[in-house]
């Protein structure tokens, strides 16, 4: 059995209608390395979504799954890695990861856990950098949110990232994402073939259409297809 991530498209139609496999996680068969083909397929999606020669380049992007259930940040954190190697720009991640659960409490109750230059911009004195162009930004500390704030916090880091990728809460269960993709340059759907339900998805995608967000696709993940031995042989 082998673990796909898919691009598929719902834009034109309430159907799911597969492109090409753009992350793959088999198991390791022979002298193929899986992982360098799941690198291989992340670079393909960077190049598509954000460094497309196409009338409406994408800089900022939001990524949401359709369920609670569903864990997005790890795709993420590995889609703005690869998107880091492409350009020699700025390249910013907004994810609660782990390592930021400390200073966004800290920065929640007014205390900075770190010393910062007072003349870095906003979001740098708070992000944690992870590489040379590569940096990780905390959500919003506003709970909750307003869709102004939302676009406040996005609008910054527009202005201090030349690219962004924003993992949002489950576009089924918060309209948060919905928010955010208005004015983000789109929203990436990601969809578990395991727990997502056709027709979720397919509502998402008629309110992020009467919002007038940008669906750029969506992403397929935890679907599971046996490999017959024969085709295993030959990769």
């Amino acid at each position: 059995m082998s673990t796909s991530i898919e691009s598929l498209d719902l834009s034109q139609t309430g159907e799911w209608q597969e492109l090409h496999p753009e992350v793959v996680r088999p198991r390791s068969v022979g002298g193929w390395n899986p992982e360098t083909f799941a690198q291989q397929q992340i670079r393909g999606l960077v190049q598509r979504v954000f460094l497309s020669h196409s009338d409406r380049p994408a800089r900022q992007v939001v990524f949401s799954a359709v369920d609670g259930a569903t864990d997005i940040r790890q795709i993420c954190r590995r889609i703005a890695s690869a998107l880091a190697d492409e350009t020699l720009k700025s390249v910013a991640v907004m994810s609660a990861g782990p390592q930021l659960l400390q200073s966004v409490a800290e920065r929640e109750s007014g205390v900075d856990s770190q010393i910062r230059d007072a003349s870095m911009p906003p979001l740098r004195r708070i992000a944690t950098k992870l590489r040379e162009n590569l940096w990780q930004v905390p959500p919003p500390a506003r709970n909750p949110a307003t869709a102004s704030s939302l676009h406040s916090y996005l609008g910054e880091m527009r202005r201090e990232f030349e690219y962004s990728i924003v993992e949002a809460p489950p576009a089924g269960e918060s309209n948060e994402a919905i928010a955010m993709a208005q004015f983000a340059d789109g929203i990436i759907l990601v969809v578990s073939a395991q727990r997502t339900r056709r027709a979720a998805a397919v509502k998402i995608k008629e309110s992020l259409e009467a919002a007038r967000a940008r669906l750029l696709g969506t992403v397929l993940i935890d679907r599971l297809f046996p490999i017959p031995e024969k085709i295993y042989r030959r990769l």
